[in-house]
């Protein structure tokens, strides 16, 4: 997208002042999102992951999910292996387990990365991954504006409100 090379340019030059406070979130389903992830890396900067939930075309993103998926526990992993403590952003629970399976598998201790969440998403899980000795990170959009960030996280991806609605009843 062309906001995300502007985005990596502001992330740098924040960074550069602010190496303990300033973070970037990648968006694993863009196609340069490797590239980005290596960039935090070299700067030691912290990195949220998550997939992206925008509409981009297909020159700019994955559009299958199988590849979206692929990509995230591919960045997942080097991000365990390299990162500066990572935050693994997914409600995916097959992304949540090979997350743990490769840190497990590399001795990687649960204090070097975290999980993050939805508040009310899960919860579940959530207190599970707690109990299990994982870090966990919940997010919660406030302010004015919740509303048409929740509409628009919707329409991005319609099957996010069925998904929403079972976390609900839950």
């Amino acid at each position: 997208s062309a906001y995300t090379a502007v985005t990596m340019e502001v992330f740098e030059a924040l960074h550069a002042a602010w190496p303990d406070a300033a973070g970037i979130v990648i968006q694993s389903y863009l196609r340069r999102a490797e590239a980005d992830v290596r960039r935090a890396i070299e700067l030691g900067a912290r990195v949220r992951l998550v997939k992206g939930a925008y509409a981009e075309p297909e020159a700019v993103a994955f559009t299958s999910r199988v590849e979206v998926d692929e990509q995230f526990a591919r960045l997942a992993r080097l991000l365990l292996d390299e990162g500066h403590y990572p935050a693994i952003a997914t409600h995916d629970l097959d992304l949540v387990r090979a997350t743990i399976e490769h840190a497990q598998r590399y001795r990687i201790a649960s204090e070097r990365f975290e999980f993050q969440m939805l508040y009310g998403v899960r919860r579940d899980q959530q207190e599970r991954l707690v109990a299990d000795g994982y870090r966990m990170r919940v997010y919660v959009p406030y302010g004015t504006e919740w509303y048409p960030y929740f509409t628009r996280r919707i329409a991005e991806r319609p099957a996010n409100a069925l998904f929403v609605m079972r976390q609900l009843w839950d």
